[in-house]
């Protein structure tokens, strides 16, 4: 009876030895995975852009409104007869350059697709900083893992207000790094053709919400991606680019 008693005790001990180091080592990965995940969510985040399989069914991803539209053809018939109406009547009393700064090319809002959420409607360009990135109406993952996106609560282009466009800083908005003053922008829409020219850079806190006006009564364009250019994940900061209206035609909302 007592030798059965020292027997099962050295079972027992025997299982002891085998199992707690296996609950220390879990333990111990647990404990590790908690401090490591957190700190690499970022990392996970920003590696997706480059090696998510969506790729596949990029097709099924978005909506696709864009049709490039030619110079030429963006004011529609009835634009035009105004137009040149209203350049016959000016000329007889203005100079001839004064009366080319009243005239404005017009697009009616019921003559074309509004973008829905996550459609791209169009394409950004800026040759001299190397973007040429597709350009949809909001900012969702979608959108800026394809292109980049407007602004939900700001405006798009010729609607005589403020376009706040946001992009990742390490694929589609990485080349803002080479914005300078001067520099033109140009965007491609479904319904017409916009120049913007580069006024302004600054690195403003992305909490900061005087970097921008969604108020503004004139068209303007501002960019912005997070800063440092090269940083991978979320950054405190932003960079901003500010860019004036150039040409473009005008929505005609009423019509």
């Amino acid at each position: 009876m007592h030798k059965k008693h020292r027997s099962h005790k050295k079972s027992l001990f025997g299982k002891d030895i085998i199992i707690l180091p296996i609950v220390f080592c879990a333990l111990i990965f647990l404990t590790c995975l908690g401090i490591i995940l957190p700190s690499t969510a970022s990392l996970r985040s920003t590696a997706s852009l480059f090696f998510s399989d969506h790729e596949k069914n990029f097709s099924n991803s978005y909506v696709n409104i864009f049709v490039p539209v030619e110079e030429s053809s963006v004011v529609s018939e009835a634009s035009q007869q105004t137009s040149t109406v209203q350049q016959s009547s000016q000329e007889a009393s203005k100079p001839e350059k004064e009366t080319s700064k009243t005239e404005k090319e017009t697009v009616s809002i019921s003559s074309f697709t509004f973008p829905s959420y996550d459609n791209q409607f169009g394409e950004l360009i800026i040759e001299d900083c190397q973007i040429h990135a597709k350009l949809f109406f909001g900012d969702s993952d979608i959108a800026l893992r394809y292109g980049v996106g407007i602004y939900n609560g700001s405006f798009i282009p010729g609607y005589g207000k403020t376009i706040l466009v946001a992009g990742h800083n390490n694929t589609y908005f990485n080349g803002l790094k080479y914005a300078e003053k001067g520099q033109i922008v140009k965007i491609r829409t479904n319904y017409g053709n916009y120049k913007y020219e580069i006024t302004d850079m600054q690195v403003r806190d992305h909490t900061d919400r005087t970097a921008y006006d969604l108020k503004a009564n004139k068209e303007n364009l501002i960019m912005y991606t997070c800063y440092p250019f090269d940083e991978l994940g979320l950054t405190p900061n932003r960079y901003f680019v500010y860019a004036k209206f150039v040409s473009g035609p005008v929505i005609d909302k009423k019509s």
